[in-house]
């Protein structure tokens, strides 16, 4: 190939990379929350319906109670990200209701009325490790920055499949 030809070659392949990024849109600034808030409850086997159902009254009664829509419009933003994830086994865990901004009561309603759409699941096994590593994979796909991040474990047994708790929740910690 001739030198000519080459830089002809290069210039294109370049010309050709420079229009393919200046057409690709720009990643969009997440939107900053004052808390990004995974909902991670255990829906194993050794949750009975009765207790099921206490943890999804549970926290649709806390989403919408008086106090936290308080605490919430009280934050730097006035807003938080909130998604609720159902878990069981090392490879068992659903969302339920997707990352959602709750700033007002009507946001929580409706937050709430997604969570009651439908009944949750059961599957076997108990895998807090699981659940947490799940909730902190979460964080990366939510499009908000938070000012923290938290996960909230609600269930009623000792992890018995999957990694170790303790190191799992060291190693999320570390990752933020």
């Amino acid at each position: 190939m001739s030198a000519y030809a080459r830089a002809r070659h290069i210039f294109s392949g370049s010309a050709a990379l420079a229009l393919a990024l200046w057409l690709t849109p720009a990643a969009s600034p997440a939107e900053p929350v004052d808390v990004e808030l995974v909902l991670a409850v255990d829906v194993s086997l050794s949750m009975s319906p009765a207790e099921l159902e206490i943890q999804r009254h549970g926290y649709a009664a806390a989403l919408t109670h008086d106090n936290v829509l308080k605490a919430i419009a009280d934050g730097a933003y006035g807003k938080i990200a909130v998604t609720y994830v159902e878990w069981a086994g090392t490879t068992w865990q659903r969302v339920v209701v997707p990352w959602t901004v709750i700033a007002n009561r009507a946001d929580a309603e409706r937050f709430v009325a997604k969570l009651e759409a439908n009944p949750p699941d059961s599957a076997r096994r108990t895998s807090i490790s699981g659940a947490l590593s799940f909730g902190s994979d979460l964080f990366a796909e939510s499009g908000f920055q938070g000012t923290k991040r938290v996960i909230d474990v609600s269930g009623d047994g000792p992890n018995n499949q999957g990694a170790p708790v303790d190191l799992t929740r060291d190693e999320v910690v570390r990752q933020g």
